[in-house]
């Protein structure tokens, strides 16, 4: 059988199951939650390993990134969804007394999930708990570029699921190309912006509602009166976990220009303390995933000027958490997103220049503001749209079940975890249930319940 066959066999036998209704019980739903969490549970040594192979990430990075992350969701939606599977009532409009609205949570049908490779277990296993919360079939495509952590998806998923349930399809482009061919129901893709684009341009030929979660250059905005050394602290983790790698990394600070040289000082210092002196020669300091992401990053070393860092193995795909200064945003540094260990600085005077040079480029997936006067806050937030953010502080935001995560703008569309897992997942189906007790005529044609409706719905 080839790849093709296979894809198609996989698609066919999960919308054959789905069309039993197995998966719309609440309680099937739960079970299967479970028994993925006793899974995930069982392989949390391999994925520390794999992921240490891929990516180099250590065990603690591991944890607090991927595995953990995932606990955190997985046991935040089995409390949580029977009551989001409940149908809620809303108001009856005064037009329709008698009547009774309600909206029914229900699934799309078969979900395709495409993951990422810079967080490829929490980036494919967090849409995966969503979409079984909400009922449907789901199949998982891994990336190709952090091998041993595909692989240990794939097995898992085998050892856990029948594959009319939830399936894995492990290959490159061409299979992504082949599955996105397919009738599905839902699709669901992080990864890269141009990748976005022609993820929404498949589905739109068969109309498949679809959850893109992209990137783009997120900006770091410190402002003259925050604490620097724990500001520093702060900026440096979000910026170098998985040595940049991150959709939601600051991509770049816009300092104040008065701050500038001591807050780079507290940078290199914080760098220092959590890298070493030769990050290099660090075993937990993470690696670029692949020779092609490594020389693209190697070539924005050459702008501006180097304050920290800036120091490569080739061979290892290395490169130091690098500080560069003298930027201007006319260079290549400051065109596309940098996914990488590399933060360039440049310097405002007033907020009104960081609007503007923030607003004149595509909306960010992320934005942090670091400062303790309300009133900036205030500004900066009401002015700058941007998907999801925090305000003294860097990544946090996504670590919570309690808030949407997604972009808006070319950042992408949709959001989800926790509760918003579940209505991305799910259809929510409206259902008018009408009293058969008495008629109101006025709703018939002819003009004896003119003036009637001109009451009720007139402003």
């Amino acid at each position: 059988m080839t790849v093709n066959d296979s894809i198609e066999k996989i698609v066919l036998g999960q919308r054959r199951y789905f069309k039993t209704g197995a998966t719309r019980d609440v309680n099937f739903r739960i079970e299967q939650l479970k028994k993925l969490r006793a899974a995930l549970i069982a392989k949390e040594d391999e994925v520390i390993d794999a992921l240490r192979k891929d990516l180099n990430k250590s065990e603690q990075e591991a944890f607090s990134t991927e595995i953990g992350i995932v606990y955190k969701e997985m046991s935040h939606i089995i409390k949580n969804i029977r009551k989001w599977a409940k149908p809620r009532r809303v108001r009856t409009a005064l037009t329709h007394v008698g009547s009774r609205g309600k909206i029914h949570p229900e699934p799309y049908g078969t979900v395709l999930i495409i993951a990422p490779w810079n967080y490829p277990w929490q980036l494919a296993i967090a849409p995966l708990i969503g979409a079984l919360a909400a009922g449907n079939t789901a199949i998982i495509k891994p990336s190709e570029l952090t091998p041993a952590v595909s692989r240990v998806i794939s097995s898992l998923i085998k050892e856990t699921f029948p594959e009319q349930y939830v399936a894995v399809v492990e290959g490159g482009p061409e299979t992504s190309t082949r599955l996105l061919e397919q009738q599905l129901d839902y699709i669901f893709f992080t990864g890269s912006i141009p990748v976005g684009k022609i993820v929404m341009e498949a589905a739109g030929k068969k109309l498949i509602p679809v959850t893109l979660e992209l990137g783009g250059k997120s900006p770091c905005i410190v402002h003259e009166d925050t604490p620097l050394e724990l500001t520093a602290k702060r900026i440096i983790f979000g910026k170098f976990t998985n040595a940049g790698q991150t959709c939601i990394a600051p991509d770049y600070l816009l300092v104040h220009h008065r701050i500038k040289e001591p807050l780079i000082q507290h940078l290199k210092e914080a760098i220092i303390e959590f890298y070493g002196d030769t990050p290099l020669h660090n075993l937990d300091y993470g690696k670029i995933v692949s020779e092609k992401h490594f020389n693209r990053l190697s070539d924005y070393l050459s702008n501006g000027s180097i304050r920290h860092g800036g120091k490569t193995d080739a061979g290892k795909l290395l490169i130091e958490p690098t500080l560069l200064d003298e930027i201007t945003w006319d260079m290549p540094v400051m065109q596309e997103e940098i996914f990488g260990p590399i933060l360039p600085i440049l310097t405002y005077e007033n907020l009104d220049e960081v609007i503007t040079s923030v607003n004149e480029r595509p909306k960010p997936l992320a934005l942090y503001l670091f400062t303790k006067d309300s009133e900036v806050q205030q500004k900066i937030l009401s002015s700058i749209s941007f998907g999801g953010g925090c305000v003294n502080d860097t990544l946090m935001h996504l670590a919570t079940p309690y808030l949407p995560f997604g972009g808006v703008g070319e950042s992408g569309m949709g959001a989800y975890h926790g509760k918003h897992s579940f209505q991305t997942f799910s259809h929510m189906k409206s259902v008018l249930k009408q009293t058969n007790m008495f008629d109101f005529h006025f709703r018939y044609p002819g003009k004896e319940g003119l003036n009637l409706l001109r009451k009720l719905m007139k402003p």
